[in-house]
């Protein structure tokens, strides 16, 4: 005689029948939150918050497909709806780019929101037991997009040149070098460094948008970052191709 079944038997063990209904329910958070912030006096046209809410939508859908293919969870975790909703955030800060009307405080209290939010989603994702290489790569990237955003303000601003870019593409270039180096997409060993830069990156791109930044320190500022920025770059590629010299060692004996 078989044993009877328990409810918990029940539950799908493969991916997360689930996930999409909470990814909905967030992209649905996420919208009233773009909606807040442009009533709370985030400049912008109604083409800009038309394409905000566009590329929002969008990036909802990207992380269900990604989520069912490589996220080991069952559930979406507070971890991923906080990370998600900075992605909001990010997208919320669009409208002023397209309308140029780029920097001021609204620009910068927004992305010093998201920024600050950084800080949370992690702690939620590890309290819940729900951490997974996805989310921890999920929040470097919208810690990427964010960083991209607020140097395309700070550059169509009048403070700082092309300089600022760097703050904003040198992971981009990183990636792109990857496409072409497959050494470069070798996984790092976490490093405290590497948060901690991140940090003063997103610090000094928010000051950026700053009205009371004067130009100055503001070009300075920038420069130093993007050194710092290259510092920790090449220290990372520096690892990996050390170790890619000795995979191949290993490979070879």
């Amino acid at each position: 005689m078989r044993d009877p079944v328990r409810p918990s038997q029940l539950r799908p063990s493969g991916p997360r029948t689930g996930i999409p209904g909470q990814i909905a329910v967030t992209a649905l958070v996420g919208a009233v939150a773009l909606q807040a912030v442009r009533l709370a006096g985030l400049p912008g046209d109604a083409a800009g918050w038309l394409a905000a809410s566009v590329a929002w939508l969008l990036g909802c859908v990207l992380v269900a497909a990604l989520m069912r293919r490589s996220y080991p969870h069952d559930r979406l975790g507070g971890g991923n709806i906080v990370t998600l909703l900075r992605g909001a955030l990010v997208c919320a800060l669009l409208p002023p780019l397209l309308a140029g009307e780029v920097g001021g405080w609204a620009v910068a209290i927004t992305g010093g929101v998201a920024f600050a939010l950084d800080g949370v989603d992690g702690w939620l994702a590890r309290r819940s037991g729900l951490a997974s290489d996805f989310g921890g790569r999920f929040d470097m990237e919208v810690d990427a997009a964010l960083a991209l955003i607020l140097s395309l303000h700070a550059l169509a601003g009048p403070l700082v040149g092309a300089e600022v870019l760097m703050l904003g593409l040198i992971r981009y270039g990183f990636v792109v070098a990857g496409w072409f180096r497959a050494w470069l997409r070798a996984p790092l060993p976490q490093r405290l460094r590497r948060k901690l830069v991140c940090v003063m990156q997103l610090a000094v791109l928010i000051a950026l948008q700053l009205p009371v930044m004067p130009a100055d320190p503001a070009i300075w500022l920038t420069r130093l970052m993007a050194m710092v920025l290259i510092w920790s770059f090449v220290i990372d590629i520096r690892w990996l191709w050390q170790h890619r010299r000795e995979r191949r060692a290993g490979q070879i004996g």
